[in-house]
């Protein structure tokens, strides 16, 4: 049996409202399932029989995939993959950065988690991103050496292949090392966000943005342009940090030279409040964490199982399910005006508690189980009406937390996700982040350090002075909306993996891929394609605009007026965009989608 935190089974209420919409890509509960078919699918979805891997990129798709290929397990292919998009995507992922991890290990039948997020220094105070009584402006924090958190992806990988590899360690960075030797073609889309915060910068001189030299050389001409898409990339420096690690393993990293560069690189940055950054000692000191799974019953028929606190997502996510349970989406349609009301009353209950109670469980008392308690859910789904409720308040869920107050909105950007199956049928679901666009942009060793410290709250207190759940602290975890998920059917089988890059929109965007995949019968490729629609319980719930080629078209005018017509204000989805990696496992073999509004790929044979 797998070993889970949580597993709730949410009783189902009836509710019937006529479908709108959806322009003929409506599907419904009883429409027949892609796993029925054998043939390749006509949406696009990539049919392979043995083993999958699904990334933003296709250089570390391809990697992945030869490492499934010469026998590697999933957690094999993560580090060849981890490595690679460190390399091809630096502004979403990389060595300085931290993940999470949901790992299926089919023979023993057990499900874990790994958490690798960055910590803050064990020196931290909670007034760190504070100068007296103000709050720092989001960008002198992102932009300084007070955002770097403790790194853990180097000791997630090398976990993770302690625990569930197979290969030789070494020849697992043979892939990205050689890329970063030879080169590789910089993405439009390392361009495009390159130009995007050089143009903030108030002149060339007077640099915020990529005022690190390194960085600066690597990714803009002397100029203050941006280097150009098609280029040829090399990254030596970053080839000789990996051959380091693949020698000597993970200690490479957080000690001697490499771990010195950090520091010394952090120490030297901005520093706007003067309060302690990351030190050699901390970096010592740095373990990944294996805690157990958050899982949730999901139409009695699907076992939804995530990464819970100090990440939000696995809570968020199932709130948001649960509350949906209550509620029959059968006889809707993906887009229907029904469902984006429902879905986004969801998101906004879900964003209320989860704004209020979620922080790392090592410093604060979440109530994960009182979250995700049905009588509670059904309690929450209960305040749902025909119109948008505006802004939410936090329930009281029936478990044991500590007094706190709401933080308020943050920003969050800079991730990637990883969905993987092999031939042994393990399954890893991973979402890997540097926080921000390009981290805090200080580069060292061929790879760029996170700003992760400015995901926990500014303030430590709200106005009253009641502490808030994710406050900084020393050595603590922050609070994150990355959602890796794996479920499985009934039967206890596995069935389906998902996630997202996208910030705080990581819950919404990994919430509706289950929905298109569990209640409108889409394949992988289907779901991911639906245009999105999410609240964050914020004034406005965002709606998608299509994009062609790209999504499945709809008429926006139309839901938009609809939704009007139910109190909402609408708004087009704005910042990053989804990165949805999806996996599902069917009588027929594996069937893989990948996000087109990101450079993603599916692999495997």
């Amino acid at each position: 049996m797998r070993n889970r935190l949580i597993s709730f089974f949410v009783v189902a209420l009836l509710v019937v409202t006529p479908p709108l919409l959806a322009k003929d890509q409506k599907h419904h509960a009883g429409h027949k399932h892609h796993k029925d078919h054998q043939d390749q699918p006509a949406s696009g979805a990539v049919r392979t029989k043995r083993e999958m891997v699904v990334t933003a990129h296709p250089l570390a798709t391809a990697a992945g995939a030869q490492i499934l290929k010469n026998g590697g397990t999933a957690a094999d292919a993560m580090v060849a993959v981890q490595t690679v998009l460190g390399l091809v995507e630096p502004q979403a992922t990389g060595l300085g950065g931290g993940a999470f991890i949901v790992y299926y290990d089919a023979a023993s039948g057990k499900l874990t988690t790994i958490d690798a997020r960055e910590k803050a220094p064990a020196a931290a105070t909670e007034q760190r991103f504070m100068v007296g009584a103000q709050t720092l402006a989001f960008s002198d924090a992102w932009q300084s050496g007070l955002s770097v958190g403790v790194p853990g992806v180097p000791r997630m990988m090398e976990y993770a292949h302690e625990h569930f590899g197979r290969l030789p360690w070494h020849r697992l960075f043979e892939p990205a090392i050689r890329l970063a030797q030879k080169g590789y073609a910089r993405s439009e889309r390392t361009e495009r966000q390159v130009a995007q915060l050089l143009a903030l910068n108030p002149s060339c001189d007077d640099r915020l943005y990529f005022r690190d030299s390194n960085a600066f050389a690597y990714f803009a001409n002397p100029d203050c342009t941006a280097k150009p898409a098609g280029d040829t990339v090399r990254n030596r420096a970053y080839a000789r940090t990996l051959k380091a690690i693949a020698r000597h393993g993970a200690d490479a990293f957080y000690t001697g030279p490499i771990a010195e560069a950090m520091v010394d690189a952090v120490q030297a940055d901005r520093n706007p409040s003067g309060d302690a950054v990351m030190t050699l000692q901390d970096l010592a000191d740095y373990e990944v964490v294996e805690r157990p799974p958050v899982c949730l019953w999901y139409r009695g028929a699907h076992e939804i199982c995530g990464m819970g606190p100090p990440s939000s997502g696995a809570l968020a996510v199932g709130q948001m399910l649960g509350i949906l349970d209550n509620f029959d989406l059968g006889a809707l349609g993906p887009l229907d005006v029904e469902t984006v009301h429902l879905f986004a009353q969801a998101g906004r209950l879900a964003f209320a508690d989860r704004n209020l109670y979620v922080g790392d469980p090592d410093f604060v008392t979440v109530p994960a189980e009182g979250m995700l308690d049905p009588a509670y859910l059904a309690s929450r789904a209960a305040l749902i009406t025909s119109d948008d409720m505006g802004a939410a308040s936090p329930g009281m869920p029936p478990d044991d937390f500590d007094p706190s107050a709401p933080q308020p909105a943050s920003i969050e950007h800079g991730t990637s996700h990883v969905s993987i199956v092999d031939r042994w049928g393990n399954a890893l679901s991973m979402t890997t982040t540097v926080e921000s666009f390009f981290g805090s942009g200080l580069m060292v060793h061929g790879f760029l350090l996170n700003n992760e410290l400015t995901d926990f709250a500014f303030a430590p207190t709200d106005s009253t002075g009641t502490p808030i759940a994710n406050r900084v602290q020393p050595g603590k975890r922050p609070r994150s909306s990355m959602s890796p998920t794996i479920v499985f059917n009934a039967d206890g089988e596995l069935s389906h993996l998902t996630g997202s890059p996208g910030g705080s929109r990581i819950i919404g965007f990994t919430a509706q891929s289950l929905i298109n995949m569990l209640d409108f019968g889409l394949d992988p490729q289907e779901a991911i394609d639906i245009p999105h629609f999410l609240n964050r319980n914020t004034s406005s719930t965002e709606v998608e605009v299509p994009i062609p080629g790209i999504t499945t078209d709809f008429d926006r005018d139309a839901l938009v007026q609809a939704l009007q017509a139910r109190g909402y204000v609408v708004a087009p989805l704005a910042g990053e965009g989804s990165g949805l990696s999806v996996i599902q496992v069917t009588d027929h073999g594996l069937l893989g989608g990948a996000d087109k509004r990101r450079d993603g790929t599916v692999g495997g044979r």
